[in-house]
């Protein structure tokens, strides 16, 4: 790899975003007959262009099947994702303080209103 500290950051994203699809992608079209994405984020809670427009296209799902509105839902969702990297990185500093409950999506109340459209 390269010293990244005078790389700029979308420079950044993008280099990460193409190793990953030059590790991955070849296997995943081949193998499982899906499509790759990579999800690159930052430690202090950037996201690449690929995973924004991922998050966008999730946000914009969930919002219309549950009828509910797309900017507090895509709020949560960027939200959720930066509290679980923080986790994560605090995590791999300090290690495991207890064991941690696993929420499913579709149980978590996000705190929304239905919206009328």
């Amino acid at each position: 790899m390269f010293n990244t500290s005078y790389v700029p950051i979308p420079a950044m994203y993008r280099t990460h975003e193409q190793e990953k699809k030059r590790m991955y992608n070849q296997r995943v079209i081949q193998v499982e007959h899906a499509t790759f994405t990579p999800l690159v984020f930052s430690t202090s809670g950037g996201v690449a262009p690929e995973a924004d427009k991922l998050l966008r296209n999730l946000a914009n799902q969930i919002s219309v099947k549950r009828q509910e509105n797309y900017s507090h839902v895509i709020s949560f969702l960027r939200r959720r994702y930066r509290f679980d990297l923080l986790r994560t990185s605090v995590i791999s500093l300090r290690g495991h303080r207890s064991l941690s409950k696993v929420h499913r999506l579709k149980d978590l109340d996000l705190n929304l209103e239905k919206v009328a459209y």
